[in-house]
Parts: C-alpha cells; sequence; structure tokens
C-alpha cells in the first residue's frame, strides 16, 4: 500500500511538473499576434518609421536588415547588438564585424521612441524592433514580406568576443560560410538565401580590397572599375555597392552578378565558384519568386534563433542600455 501510494503522489507531482514544462513552453513560444492585443498599433508605427527612414536614404533598409542579422548571430536574436559599452559590457558594436560600419542605431531609437509612444508604455522589446525593421526594410526596396514571429525579450549583456567569432567574415571561403550557418541551424540553402540580402547594402573598401586586387575569380572589367575607388592603400571608408546593378532594389541581380563574377566580396563570389552552392545561385538568379518565398522562409529560421522569451531577459526602456 505504501508504495502504491507512493508511486501515484510521485505521478500526480511528475505530471503537474510536466504540465507546467509544457504551459511554460507554450507561453513563451514565438508568434506573430504577440502584440495585437496589448498594443495592435506596434507593428505599423514601426512599418511608418522604416519606410520614412528608408525614403531619405535606401541605404538604411539595408543597414537595418544588417543589424537583424549581426543580432541573431551572437547568442541568438536578443537584442544584443544595441547595447553600448559599460563597466560590465564589451559592446558587440566594438566588433570588427560592426566597427564603423554598423549603422542605424538612431533609427532603432527613433522606432523605440516612437512604438512606446504608440503603446503608452515600454511594451515592445529591442530585438522584436530589429526583426520587424528588417522585415519592413526590405518591403520597402521592393522585396518580399513575411510574419515576424514576435516575442522576443532583450538581452542584459552583450559579448563583442562573441560577436567577432560567430559573424561571418568576408573572407571566407565557402567550407568556412557552410559551417558557420551549420552551427547556428541554419543549412546551404538558408546561406545561399540568406546572402541574398546583399542585394541592398554597401561595404567599405577595407572589406572587399583582397577580393578585387588578389583573387582570380573576379570578371577583370568589374576589378578594374573598383581598383579606382579602392586601392592597395588607403580608401578605407570608400563604399561600393554590393549590388551594383540595382543597389536600391531587393531583387536576384545579386545573384546574376555572381554567376557574372562580379561579387563584390570575396565570401560573395565563393557562393558561385565552383563548389555545392553553385546550382543554387544560378537557379535564383533567374526565378524571382523562388527567391522571394525562399529568402521570407530563412528569415524566420533565423530570427528563432535562440530568442529569449518569458520570463528571461527584460524589455528595454532604451534600447542601447540595460534598464
Amino acid at each position: 500500500m505504501y508504495n502504491k501510494m507512493e508511486s501515484l503522489r510521485y505521478f500526480s507531482v511528475l505530471h503537474v511538473f510536466v504540465f507546467a514544462a509544457l504551459a511554460s513552453s507554450a507561453l513563451s513560444k514565438l508568434a506573430p499576434s504577440h502584440y495585437d492585443f496589448s498594443c495592435p498599433n506596434a507593428l505599423s508605427t514601426i512599418k511608418s518609421v522604416v519606410e520614412a527612414e528608408v525614403q531619405k536614404e535606401y541605404r538604411m533598409g539595408a543597414s537595418l536588415l544588417r543589424l537583424h542579422f549581426h543580432d541573431c548571430f551572437v547568442n541568438g536574436c536578443d537584442g544584443s547588438v544595441l547595447l553600448d559599452s559599460t563597466s560590465s559590457i564589451d559592446s558587440e558594436k566594438n566588433a570588427k564585424p560592426n566597427f564603423q560600419s554598423a549603422r542605424g542605431f538612431d533609427v532603432v531609437d527613433e522606432i523605440k521612441e516612437a512604438v512606446d509612444k504608440a503603446c503608452g508604455k515600454p511594451l515592445v522589446s529591442c530585438a522584436d524592433i530589429l526583426a520587424v525593421a528588417a522585415r519592413d526594410s526590405v518591403v520597402a526596396l521592393g522585396g518580399p514580406t513575411w510574419e515576424v514571429l514576435l516575442g522576443r525579450r532583450d538581452s542584459t549583456t552583450a559579448s563583442r568576443k562573441a560577436a567577432d567569432a560567430n559573424i561571418p567574415a568576408p573572407t571566407f571561403n565557402l567550407s568556412q560560410l557552410i559551417r558557420n550557418f551549420k552551427k547556428h541551424g541554419l543549412d546551404e540553402k538558408d546561406l545561399v538565401v540568406l546572402s541574398g540580402g546583399h542585394a541592398i547594402g554597401y561595404a567599405r573598401c577595407v572589406f572587399y580590397r583582397d577580393h578585387i586586387h588578389n583573387d582570380s575569380n573576379i570578371d577583370h572589367k568589374f576589378a578594374r572599375k573598383l581598383k579606382k575607388i579602392c586601392k592597395r592603400n588607403g580608401g578605407d571608408f570608400n563604399l561600393a555597392p554590393l549590388d551594383p546593378t540595382s543597389p536600391a532594389n531587393f531583387d536576384t541581380n545579386y545573384f546574376s552578378n555572381l554567376v557574372l563574377k562580379r561579387g563584390l566580396l570575396h565570401s560573395d563570389q565563393q557562393l558561385f565558384n565552383g563548389g555545392s552552392t553553385d546550382a543554387l545561385v544560378e537557379f535564383y538568379s533567374f526565378d524571382t519568386e523562388a527567391f522571394y518565398k525562399d529568402f521570407a522562409n530563412s528569415m524566420i529560421k533565423m530570427g528563432n534563433i535562440k530568442p529569449l522569451s518569458g520570463d528571461q531577459g527584460e524589455i528595454r526602456v532604451n534600447c542601447r542600455k540595460v534598464n
């Protein structure tokens, strides 16, 4: 009798524990409807600010997309890329992939202020703002839309060391790129599709100098033109479009340029260089509909990398600092 009662008590406690765990898991899942009742104007507010900023400077769209990417690749999509340095925080803004190249922080501040005013209080996380602003930037430049999963919370830490280690470098070869994306739960298709985000945006000379001066897998006329603005020495901040054909439009010309050996970065051209990703690059170069569909799916997948949710982290009042 004792053993039977003890077993029943054990299974009862176990049942409660499992139910609580499942309930907590269900509550912590991201969902596109997260702000529907708490702040129904949140998404429209973010969209209006993004559209206005992209209209003023189309390059800002690429900058906001890049912030979301660089956020998610460092300990998950938690807004850590936005934190400034303090005595206890070594800001990711100072990491090599971000230093003097990551931008749009002032626009995120503007969005945060506007959305908190629309909600009446700080309800929308900075991490969610990055995810929505990335989507709205792509749409503003003629790209696809998708339902952004929401409910992320903001981290209370950042790591420059992790940013240096986890954000793929422009010098990476194909195997390094594949390994890097796999580490974040993303496959080769995600790698190619998300690289298509380079349909918009610019890069500094310091990031493409070696490719145009030293690599052989590059169109000679394309390289010669770039060498005029990016010499072997100096001009580190001189910009060139990642897609020289239509830098203000989110389209498939990025892939068409790779087929023609006109990738700006070494890592770009690695996607079409006789390796396993060649076929996908060629496919997307002539199928815009497939690229748009797959890009949307991969962005949702990337946005779900280790988000903080439930009672983890916080909702920052100021995206640049911990509450």
